[in-house]
């Protein structure tokens, strides 16, 4: 006798035609997009090694196999292809994503740093984007950003420029957080964010050299005779341990004009040994010593440690074929000349650090920011600003005498460096 198959197994199963459209949508959504979700899913088990750096301004040298990486969810080539450069492009004028938040929905920006509050007539500094060759940065991702830092503790470290890119991050972040969710407070030289419902603190620490110093004074440190104390990163250093993701810069106060004054003993020493060092040797020395004191205090495989570039300063507009006698005062537009490059000490710091840096046994993230920062004389406060005091009339008279053509208007500039520095967090 045949054996007849149960009826469950004789039962003609027919696809539904509403899943077979869903699964030809996927089909076709995979094909479309398969590179980008490559991106977005694909686990990276790779740091980004110290920075390798050329003698050609801006540029680094041939990356390994390895370094060439491309920003998570950037378009454009891929690692296969040939890597992608962040901090090589141009600047594009933005009318729809531009600016990323308006000057007064963001109650901590300092007054040295709120240009439309202190008079300044246009606008357009605000709309410009950083376009990398060949590729786009991510698009920043204010609760992403939030999430990445949910339960960390993340600093920036260094002088007012840094203090400049601290308080962009707060600026992009805090209205994604509810009013009585965050504070900020200062205690001398730590100023603290803290986005409670995260349980999260963005921080900033003031010390221009890293090394102790005499203008380590948060609120005054104006001082003409600059001396820094080698091998003391540890005074400021303690505060620093146990931040997950770490911010260093520093660069301004080393270029004094002459050569830097070097202590060998204590501030407390009766009798002081100064030695004096050539800018390039002290800043050796100083490099030397945050690395030293990122292998010791930092464990790769917690914390992120990144080091911000030079910001340059266009205090003299012959440099970009202005007229002589002038700098960025009344500058409204970027810099065209790709080949531009604004500094020769700029050069040799840079060399430096890649000297350094490249011989780290730890991971250290370069943010690059030194070659799309040339370009914008425009973006500086100038004029518009608090002025720390009164104002003469032959200044008054003459603003060029007076402009600040080292800080950066906020929303501005300083907003493209932490895009960057998101970039890097998502994809290291």
């Amino acid at each position: 006798m045949q054996m007849m198959n149960p009826p469950f197994l004789r039962t003609k199963h027919r696809i539904s035609p509403y899943l077979f459209i869903l699964l030809v949508f996927i089909l076709f959504v995979s094909f479309i997009y398969g590179h980008n979700f490559i991106f977005i899913f694909r686990q990276h088990h790779h740091h980004d090694t110290h920075a390798l750096f050329s003698t050609t301004p801006g540029e680094l040298t041939q990356p390994t196999d390895k370094q060439q990486k491309v920003a998570a969810f950037a378009v454009g080539k891929t690692a296969e292809e040939g890597g992608c450069d962040l901090f090589s492009g141009r600047w594009v004028r933005d009318e729809l994503t531009r600016p990323l938040y308006e000057e007064s929905e963001c109650p901590y920006i300092q007054p040295q740093l709120t240009c439309q509050e202190h008079g300044r007539p246009d606008k357009e500094y605000r709309r410009w984007r950083w376009q990398p060759h060949g590729c786009d940065l991510p698009t920043f991702n204010a609760s992403l950003m939030l999430e990445m830092l949910r339960g960390k503790r993340m600093m920036f470290i260094g002088d007012s420029l840094n203090r400049g890119q601290y308080v962009s991050l707060i600026c992009l972040l805090h209205q994604f957080i509810p009013e009585d969710a965050k504070s900020m407070e200062t205690f001398d030289s730590l100023t603290v964010f803290t986005a409670k419902e995260y349980n999260a603190t963005i921080e900033f620490y003031w010390a221009p050299f890293l090394l102790e110093s005499n203008s380590d004074n948060a609120v005054i440190h104006r001082v003409t005779d600059r001396i820094v104390r080698k091998g003391s990163i540890n005074k400021h250093g303690r505060y620093w341990r146990g931040a997950d993701i770490v911010v260093f810069n520093t660069y301004l106060w080393w270029i004094t004009g002459s050569k830097m004054k070097i202590l060998l003993g204590s501030f407390n020493d009766e009798v002081k040994e100064i030695v004096e060092l050539s800018t390039e040797d002290a800043y050796r020395m100083a490099m030397k010593s945050l690395v030293r004191w990122v292998s010791m205090n930092m464990d790769p495989n917690k914390t992120r440690v990144f080091f911000t570039s030079m910001s340059p300063s266009h205090g003299k507009s012959i440099e970009w074929g202005g007229e002589p006698g002038g700098n960025c005062y009344n500058e409204t537009t970027p810099i065209n000349d790709p080949t531009y490059w604004s500094s020769d000490s700029q050069k040799s710091i840079m060399q430096v650090i890649g000297e350094v840096f490249r011989k780290s046994r730890v991971p250290i993230t370069f943010l690059n920011i030194t070659q799309l920062s040339s370009y914008r004389k425009d973006a500086h406060t100038s004029i518009y600003k608090k002025q720390w005091s009164p104002l003469t009339p032959e200044q008054l008279s003459n603003p060029v005498s007076y402009a600040d053509c080292v800080h950066w208007c906020l929303p501005g500039l300083q907003d493209t460096w932490n895009e960057l520095l998101f970039a890097k967090l998502l994809y290291p």
